[in-house]
C-alpha cells in the first residue's frame, strides 16, 4: 500500500518530458510574435530623436516674435517667426543655430513652412501664424513609411 501512494506523488519521465516540450513550442510561438512585431515596428530611438528634433525647433520659432525685420536669410539671424518659412536644413544633417552640424543627427532633415492661420477660432487670420514642422529620416528605407517623417504644427499669435 505504500508503494502505490508513493507512485501517484510524483511525474515520470515520459510526463515531464511532454510537459517540456509544449513548454518549448509555447516559448517559441512567443518568440517568433515578438520578432515579428520588432521587425514592424519603428526604431524607438529614432522616433524619440525625431521628437526631440522638432520640439526644439518648434520651442526655437515659437520664442521668436511675431513680427520684426523680415527677410533674414541666416538662421542665426532670424529674428521673426516668419522667417523660418521654408527653411530646410538640407541633406547635412541637423544643425545649431549658428550652422554646425550636430554629431549624431547627420541622418535627419527639418523643413519648416510658416503660413497665416484661420484655424483659430475667435483670432483673426491675420494675426496668427501657422507652423508646422518636419523631420524625416534620410535613412529610411521607405521614404513613404509613416514612421520615417514626424510633423508637429504650432501656432503663434500677435500679442498686440
Amino acid at each position: 500500500m505504500l508503494n502505490r501512494a508513493r507512485r501517484s506523488a510524483g511525474v515520470t519521465l515520459v510526463e515531464l518530458i511532454v510537459a517540456l516540450v509544449i513548454m518549448g513550442v509555447a516559448l517559441a510561438g512567443m518568440v517568433a510574435v515578438y520578432t515579428a512585431t520588432t521587425r514592424s515596428s519603428a526604431d524607438p530611438v529614432v522616433v524619440q530623436q525625431m521628437q526631440a528634433i522638432a520640439d526644439n525647433m518648434m520651442e526655437e520659432i515659437l520664442m521668436k516674435p511675431f513680427a520684426g525685420t523680415p527677410g533674414q536669410t541666416a538662421r542665426v539671424d532670424f529674428d521673426e517667426v516668419r522667417d523660418y518659412h521654408k527653411y530646410d536644413s538640407g541633406t547635412q544633417g541637423i544643425t545649431d543655430v549658428e550652422g554646425n552640424v550636430i554629431a549624431g543627427l547627420e541622418r535627419y532633415r527639418v523643413v519648416v513652412g510658416v503660413s497665416t492661420s484661420s484655424g483659430l477660432p475667435g483670432v483673426p487670420s491675420a494675426d496668427a501664424l501657422q507652423v508646422t514642422v518636419t523631420v524625416s529620416d534620410m535613412r529610411a528605407v521607405d521614404p513613404n513609411d509613416p514612421n520615417s517623417k514626424l510633423t508637429l504644427t504650432g501656432w503663434r499669435t500677435n500679442p498686440s
